[in-house]
């Protein structure tokens, strides 16, 4: 049995884009289903019940991601976990949010709006891609000041796939006086202790659909200090009246099957595969595929070799592809349907890159297909 069988990805297409929506294996999807069914069965009955349920299903997420359950509330995702904080926080008129050139584009824009409804200003850091930890450091340490308020800062960024030094930025940025949010929307699973990575940061976002697999729609707000008593659900419900983490775990009539079948999944890759030897085993893929590809592509890999992340990683395009995010969007469309491969492409600084992921049911051979077909879809 090959590893893909425990997935119900087409095999007829090369999945090489985990890092985008992520996938379900199978038990997982059967036990949403049968979640699904009993709600259904008797839905006053579930929904009596599923505050409990929540509960529990957070603690076995806590558990995994090594912090304390009443630090750690459920979310749809990282961009809402994100909106959660930037909504909640008071940040003060005049004062200055940092973020880098490198941040999501939905984040960007929600910090954007959190900044110009409280009169604050944002302050947009370049970071080379080439750059490493400490020089990522040192672009902070030059820009904190008396100022700053907030750090709003990627632990693994997306369209570029680096890995950042956020416990060193937290520790300056706590220097200056500011608060640290950090978007760790692709650490879970990649990273095996990712809130203790960021240091001592006030708030972490990561989601759980991409490298843990769980379904879509779950992801951690972890909260520390008094703070996490000031963040309140995006939309209010019955659980108001508890202290955070609680007030998370009652929706309404929100479907929350994602959340209570999100433990299986983290019991599924450490029962079939190990979480070590699974991070180990992504690690050294996407370095094998990221040289196949540049190979392919006649790619220098010197412009992206500064601090990659361990299971993402980038490919230059040649000049003049996916300059811009639209265009990145049609090339990815394109080489979909002509090569059979889903991949993704990014855009960053005017510069196009095919961003490789690597999971468990990916192989080599994934990747050589890509390197033999990819190069013949770009020159047309």
């Amino acid at each position: 049995m090959t590893a893909l069988s425990h997935w119900t990805l087409d095999p007829s297409v090369v999945h090489l884009n985990h890092g985008s929506f992520g996938a379900v294996p199978r038990p997982v999807q059967e036990d949403q289903r049968t979640l699904r069914e009993e709600m259904e069965t008797n839905p006053d009955a579930w929904f009596r019940e599923l505050p409990e349920w929540v509960g529990r299903a957070r603690a076995a997420v806590a558990r995994f991601l090594r912090v304390p359950a009443d630090h750690t509330a459920l979310v749809a995702n990282a961009s809402a976990g994100v909106s959660t904080v930037l909504g909640c926080l008071a940040l003060p008129p005049g004062g200055e949010v940092l973020l880098t050139d490198h941040a999501y584009g939905a984040v960007a824009m929600g910090t954007a709006r959190a900044a110009a409804r409280a009169g604050a200003r944002v302050r947009t850091l370049h970071i080379p891609l080439e750059a490493t930890a400490e020089e990522i450091a040192a672009v902070f340490a030059g820009a904190l000041s008396e100022a700053t308020a907030l750090v709003v800062v990627d632990q693994i960024t997306s369209a570029t796939a680096r890995l950042f030094p956020v416990a060193e930025i937290t520790r300056l940025a706590h220097a200056a006086g500011a608060k640290v949010l950090v978007d760790g929307a692709h650490a879970p699973g990649m990273l095996a202790d990712p809130v203790g990575l960021a240091g001592a940061a006030d708030f972490w976002v990561g989601n759980l659909h991409k490298w843990c697999c769980a379904p879509r729609g779950t992801a951690a707000l972890v909260a520390r200090g008094p703070e996490a008593q000031d963040l309140w659900p995006l939309t209010d419900s019955w659980g108001a009246p508890h202290p955070f983490p609680r007030r998370f775990d009652e929706l309404g009539t929100t479907d929350l099957t994602a959340w209570l079948a999100a433990p299986r999944s983290l019991e599924f890759i450490e029962e079939t595969y190990g979480w070590d030897t699974a991070r180990a085993h992504m690690a050294k893929l996407a370095e094998v595929a990221q040289g196949l590809l540049a190979d392919a592509l006649g790619a220098d890999l010197t412009a992206v070799g500064g601090s990659e992340a361990p299971a993402m990683r980038l490919v230059p395009l040649p000049a003049g592809l996916a300059t811009d995010h639209a265009a990145a969007h049609v090339l990815q469309r394109r080489i979909a349907a002509d090569t059979g491969c889903e991949t993704a492409i990014t855009s960053w600084d005017g510069r196009g890159f095919l961003r490789l992921s690597a999971h468990l049911y990916n192989t080599v051979t994934d990747y050589e297909r890509l390197a033999e077909r990819l190069p013949g879809c770009l020159e047309e």
